[in-house]
């Protein structure tokens, strides 16, 4: 059971395209680039590296989850603010969808060093 404290905290998800979430939670864990960070309401401001992972929020027994393609976040005065280029709610994620990313990771061209280093990327999020 999760214990809450009253105080919620505002996370606000945005990428390049639309705003993706705005709205309370008790706790959030983050996916930074070198391992999972929780934050509750009253955490110190901090602004930080995104890896690609799983976002998670609480409120009360309910986990919500998305996947974020790395970014940035700032937590400042109970706000978590997460700005990144993808940002997909878990239960969109398909097989089909996974399949989809992957064959178009495959079918990217790697003539040179840059095409092959964006399409080992892009392949490195699918597998």
């Amino acid at each position: 059971m999760a214990v809450t404290s009253g105080k919620t905290l505002q996370v606000v998800v945005v990428t390049p395209e639309k705003a993706v979430l705005d709205e309370g939670a008790d706790m959030v864990v983050l996916p930074m680039f070198d391992g999972e960070r929780g934050v509750q309401s009253g955490h110190a401001a901090f602004v930080g590296q995104l890896g690609p992972g799983p976002l998670r929020l609480t409120t009360g027994n309910t986990v919500k989850k998305f996947y974020v393609d790395g970014g940035f976040v700032q937590v400042a005065k109970n706000v978590v603010n997460v700005l990144t280029g993808k940002a997909v709610a878990a239960e969109a994620i398909t097989a089909d969808a996974v399949k989809k990313a992957q064959t178009s990771a495959e079918a990217m061209p790697e003539t040179n060093a840059v095409e092959k280093a964006s399409r080992d990327k892009a392949l490195s999020k699918v597998k």
